[in-house]
């Protein structure tokens, strides 16, 4: 099969020229540099042979970093392979592979705490590496570059525990890794099953998409399984999915191509917390409390926080400030989320609220109870937006009767 490619202006042309000739030193150390090869970091930097160039020398000096040539004879923690779900299964109608993945079952938490960062985003690279090979394998057997790949992202059970800190943070390493050094490999990218909290969750890991990704993302409704079937032949598409696959016993979900994780025994846990760094530290005298205050301007709204105190247990809760002009007591407030007292000394706290109206949110520590301890809580607020095109896509289908049904 050539590694030419046609449909090229003249200035293209002659910037893949250029491109291969700047590059000669570290071409040998990629696999399959062919043209189609060099275009897809070139179209990644819009043809801007310098910026291409940065790209494409950082790259390999990744693979040589993590030995990306050896990465599939290594095998990932038990608890990774067990737990950390998706999957490679079938092709689409184009020969490309279709990777799942499956964001309900997933316990964030449980892998953090198991396993390191690092075994984690290996894990990830040594997908990346094994779609590349896969596409490779496609190509000579279908006589035609098959290069990018189609992701299904099955957001049923899509919940807050999947927006713990920690979580998004690895998160968006691996998409800032995935970015970098696999430019152009993503054909297109179907959400299903996506639930009202998806625009929150979309938000948080947005700015580490570039925009033709973002330009890739189908967000489906209720007849996504229509949908994929235009893209899917039904025997490549599992029959829980709305096609005709099974496992050889009969499993409708495919289970021996795509992992579904579960909730992590804790026997597997290797440590007792995340590390986690705060933004405030305050001191709360015995028999007082401490509050911060954050204004909501509209529904929909997530509020997370992270803390930790020092030496002994504290209260915690959630208030709203009641609007002016209702008759109540002036600084009068609900309690949205009872507070409670919280072994933060322990083990570090967090948590979130999907704040279902606007206004004043009061944050109280709270050590009225103590007359003997004073408290150190260190602790980190934030409100997290929706992100408000895929809030109003939802919206959209929602009116036409599309959405599909929360869980």
């Amino acid at each position: 099969m050539s590694g030419r490619v046609g449909d090229l202006s003249p200035r293209q042309e002659e910037a893949l020229a250029k491109f291969r000739e700047n590059l000669q030193d570290v071409l040998p150390l990629v696999p399959t540099p062919d043209d189609y090869f060099l275009l897809r970091w070139l179209r990644a930097r819009s043809f801007d042979l310098q910026k291409s160039e940065a790209m494409l020398r950082k790259h390999v000096e990744f693979r040589k970093q993590k030995d990306l040539e050896n990465i599939m004879s290594w095998h990932p923690p038990e608890v990774v392979q067990q737990y950390l779900s998706g999957g490679l299964c079938g092709f689409d109608l184009n020969g490309c592979p279709v990777w799942y993945d499956v964001i309900g079952p997933l316990d964030v938490r449980g892998l953090l705490l198991s396993a390191s960062k690092q075994d984690l985003l290996r894990t990830k690279m040594r997908d990346c590496e094994m779609l590349r090979l896969v596409c490779a394998q496609q190509s000579e057997k279908m006589g035609k570059k098959i290069e990018t790949i189609t992701m299904v992202y099955d957001c049923e059970g899509l919940g807050l525990k999947h927006l713990w800190k920690p979580a998004v943070e690895l998160y968006g390493e691996f998409l800032c890794m995935f970015e970098e050094n696999y430019p152009e490999t993503l054909g297109r990218l179907f959400v299903v099953k996506a639930p009202k909290l998806f625009p929150v969750a979309y938000n948080l890991i947005k700015p580490f998409l570039s925009e033709d990704t973002r330009k890739k993302i189908m967000v489906l409704g209720s007849n996504w399984k229509e949908v994929l079937l235009k893209h899917i032949s039904p025997d490549q598409l599992p029959m829980d999915y709305g096609g005709t696959m099974t496992d050889p016993d009969g499993d409708p979900k495919c289970k021996s191509k795509i992992n579904y994780g579960g909730e992590i025994p804790k026997k597997y846990y290797i440590r007792d917390q995340v590390k986690q760094q705060y933004e405030h530290t305050v001191q709360i005298s015995r028999g007082s409390s401490h509050q911060v205050e954050y204004e909501i301007l509209f529904p929909g709204c997530v509020l997370r926080w992270q803390f930790m105190s020092d030496g002994a247990d504290v209260g915690f809760g959630v208030f709203l400030k009641t609007k002016t002009g209702e008759r109540q007591k002036a600084g009068e407030m609900n309690e949205v989320l009872p507070s409670q007292r919280y072994n933060a000394h322990l083990v570090p706290e967090d948590g979130t609220l999907t704040c279902g109206e606007p206004g004043i949110y009061v944050l109280r520590f709270d050590n009225t109870y103590s007359f003997i301890h004073a408290k150190k809580v260190s602790f980190t607020v934030e409100v997290l937006l929706p992100d408000k095109a895929s809030e109003e896509r939802l919206q959209q289908l929602g009116e036409k009767g599309l959405a599909p049904s929360q869980h």
